[in-house]
């Protein structure tokens, strides 16, 4: 794969996707992937589709690295300098990095400096929590100091999704390489292009040899090799909920930590108190940014009635007004969905709506503009007139599809926003902070905004609970799972102890 340092300049070259212990390696032999950026359709690359083999060859790297003194033995200081000086590099090439993955995943320009910009603060937020890192005494009777000791876990296996490629890959690595433990990523096969430039800038910023290794390929081959892997010790996913199940059935086999990011079907409380225009900017900002592939897309709008039809009408002419199309344009406000599979899952949930009896307000196909374009562009997708039980309200879409569903009161509302096997995400639009706490304490959700929406920061847990994945990325919480604990006492007496002397038969032992 070689990319040139401009969007226009893309060209297909020798097939790359193998990075282990600190260099690239050829495998001549290895079947290969085409990249195909979503803008027009072109092959802009060709990457490996790596399989168990070159899996077990980067697993291995990263443990030889996880044991090696020079990380091993690297001083907390130490560390989390490596890691700000890998930060400052990554704002270096930070422009570099936007054309990359705008190229590669379709998002506006505007969209990915947007998202990408503060990327280099997530190393920096982990820098200063392993700064920061102490292991707690632990108060106990007797003689004795005790103390827990938290090591890192070991081989970390990363697996990033296509939707925001560079942006989640960090999420992982940051805490993965402040924490010291090693790793081993692949990225989505849609989208590898920023992933195989950030193993190349950490690289050139001075990490060890074998403690970033990289493989490419598609989740059949090396996605299943590396979640599988006995060497593998911890495991960090955001993808899709089906994929997540069958990953955390390998991973259980050799009881491997587990991390999962999954599905969502993020419902949306809209109440009359609220400016409606806020609302509707807000509406359009959650289910459209992205192209609605994003995991807490605001895929259901639940509206009091009072209301309903004004939101509809406001919020379909919202829609109609977003312009669509090529990302690299400065006046796109939407760029392409990132396949044409992907596509046609969002024009086969248009026909459902249609069947399922709901009312189209908005898209429902392709950019008539667009039409003779290779691109993957879909129209913004309204339905209105949802109940919750219809398949368009229950299942994650993963593109430019909304849906409105309309309710009396507050009880109501919760009822419909719970009553889904995701639980990733929530918002709230409201101006009674009593009521939004009340609702708050009540929704099913990891991850809830309350008259916002996609607001995220490094020390932000993020999560969900359900179908939508295990644990936290993010914050403390993400920070604290890269490590495992050792529980040390030390007996401070040097009194003799013979546990088989007659006068200890009444002796406690804890």
């Amino acid at each position: 794969m070689k990319v040139e340092n401009t969007i226009d300049g893309a060209v297909a070259a020798e097939s790359r996707g193998l990075f282990i212990d600190g260099r690239e390696m050829a495998r001549p032999d290895c079947e290969t992937i085409a990249v195909l950026s979503p803008r027009d359709g072109t092959t802009i690359a060709h990457t490996l589709n790596c399989g168990e083999a070159e899996v077990d060859m980067a697993v291995r790297s990263a443990q030889r690295a996880f044991r090696d003194p020079d990380w091993a033995n690297m001083s907390n200081r130490t560390r989390a300098k490596l890691v700000l000086k890998i930060a400052d590099a990554l704002e270096r090439n930070m422009d570099e990095l936007y054309e990359l993955e705008t190229l590669n995943n379709g998002r506006p320009y505007r969209e990915t400096r947007a998202q990408l910009s503060l990327m280099a603060d997530i190393y920096r937020y982990y820098a200063g929590l392993m700064i920061a890192k102490r292991d707690p005494l632990i108060p106990v009777e007797g003689p004795y100091h005790a103390f827990a000791k938290r090591v890192p876990v070991g081989v970390v296996a990363n697996i990033s999704p296509f939707n925001h490629p560079v942006l989640i890959a960090s999420r992982n690595l940051a805490p993965t390489l402040a924490s010291g433990c090693t790793t081993v990523l692949k990225p989505s096969e849609l989208t590898p292009l920023t992933a195989i430039r950030l193993w190349e800038i950490m690289r050139e910023a001075g990490l060890p040899p074998g403690v970033f290794n990289l493989v490419t390929g598609d989740g059949a081959n090396a996605g299943r090799a590396l979640v599988g892997h006995p060497g593998i010790n911890k495991l960090a996913l955001t993808g899709g909920t089906e994929s997540g199940r069958l990953a955390a059935q390998a991973a259980a086999r050799n009881f491997t930590h587990t991390t999962l990011e999954l599905g969502g079907l993020t419902p949306v409380l809209t109440f009359d108190d609220f400016d409606i225009e806020r609302a509707v900017d807000y509406a359009a900002f959650g289910s459209f940014i992205g192209a609605g592939q994003t995991c807490v897309c605001a895929s259901r709008h639940i509206v009091q009635r009072t209301i309903y039809d004004e939101f509809v009408d406001r919020f379909a002419a919202k829609a109609k007004s977003i312009r669509v199309g090529d990302p690299t344009d400065p006046h796109t406000q939407m760029g392409p969905m990132i396949s044409a599979r992907q596509r046609q899952i969002v024009l086969d949930y248009v026909k459902t709506g249609r069947d399922e009896g709901a009312r189209l307000v908005a898209g429902g196909d392709v950019p008539a503009r667009l039409a003779d374009s290779r691109g993957f562009y879909m129209e913004p997708t309204i339905f209105a007139d949802v109940s919750p039980e219809m398949r368009i309200a229950q299942d994650e879409v993963f593109g430019p599809y909304t849906v409105v569903i309309p309710f009396d009161d507050e009880e109501e509302a919760i009822a419909i926003a719970n009553n889904s096997r995701f639980a990733l995400a929530a918002a709230v639009r409201t101006n009674d902070i009593t009521r939004a706490h009340r609702i708050v304490d009540r929704l099913e959700a990891g991850v809830i905004w309350v008259n916002d929406h996609h607001r995220a920061d490094a020390s932000f847990p993020w999560g969900g609970f359900k179908d939508s994945g295990l644990m936290r990325e993010g914050g403390q919480e993400s920070f604290d799972y890269y490590f495992t604990t050792k529980a040390v006492m030390i007996n401070k007496s040097s009194e003799r102890f013979d546990w088989f002397e007659p006068e200890m038969r009444d002796m406690r032992m804890n």
